[in-house]
């Protein structure tokens, strides 16, 4: 079994390329608060695989947090202070994983590569 977590980025919000690392960051160190020690171990052991994709809008990414969430999967989603570039309350990301990739493939396969 292949582990990958994913990363989807809210592409609507205009996030210049640090911030989008930063939050990116945020999401993939949350996530892993609800996964097994185990697999993060398995993960590890393999390299820590990531895949980070883009989604295009507020709603979409709420959705799509949403359902994945209603599967059972490991998810953590990231809300913006707004001390920087965007407006505080703002929905910049969510992880989820790491999981076994055919079961991303599932649920992210729609998705494109940010």
């Amino acid at each position: 079994m292949e582990l990958v977590q994913y990363i989807i980025i809210n592409n609507s919000l205009g996030m210049n390329k640090g911030k989008i690392a930063a939050q990116a960051c945020h999401a993939s160190v949350l996530v892993l608060e609800k996964v097994d020690d185990a697999i993060i171990d398995d993960w590890k052991n393999q390299g820590m695989k990531k895949i980070v994709l883009k989604i295009n809008s507020t709603d979409d990414l709420i959705k799509k947090f949403q359902f994945v969430k209603e599967k059972k999967l490991p998810v953590a989603l990231i809300t913006d202070a707004g001390k920087t570039q965007i407006a505080p309350g703002s929905k910049t990301c969510f992880a989820c994983g790491p999981i076994d990739e055919k079961i991303g493939q599932v649920y992210f396969s729609d998705l494109k590569l940010l």
